[in-house]
């Protein structure tokens, strides 16, 4: 996991960076037509449909840098060629993980600034 928002996992083929930054999120909301927590919750608890299983998987591969046709190529073979329960987890780690960022990572800056105060006093 990583502050902003990105975790890398073994998945289909390869092991593969998933990302939900802001443009992402709204491309996920567009295509849901739901927030992106309410959409969390609907995975937690498992009452989403399994297109919005995939929408967040093809969404977090083209923002960790897949290209949107092998994206789509990725999740029409490794989801929805697939159980949905297979990836119904990945999808809920992936979304939570944009929502909330590394509990156990200090944002940017913060660290330095601490070292600094420590050197000074």
């Amino acid at each position: 996991m990583s502050r902003d928002g990105s975790t890398v996992l073994d998945w289909g083929p390869d092991t593969f960076q998933f990302r939900l930054g802001w443009a992402e999120l709204e491309m996920l909301q567009e295509a849901t037509d739901m927030g992106p927590w309410l959409l969390q919750a609907r995975l937690e608890q498992k009452t989403c449909r399994v297109g919005e299983i995939a929408e967040v998987m093809r969404c977090g591969l083209i923002g960790g840098g897949v290209e949107p046709v092998r994206a789509k190529k990725l999740v029409d073979q490794y989801v929805k060629g697939r159980p949905p329960a297979e990836s119904i987890l990945h999808a809920y780690a992936i979304l939570t993980i944009a929502l909330q960022g590394a509990p156990d990572e200090p944002p940017s800056g913060e660290a330095e600034a601490a070292s600094e105060t420590a050197e000074t006093a």
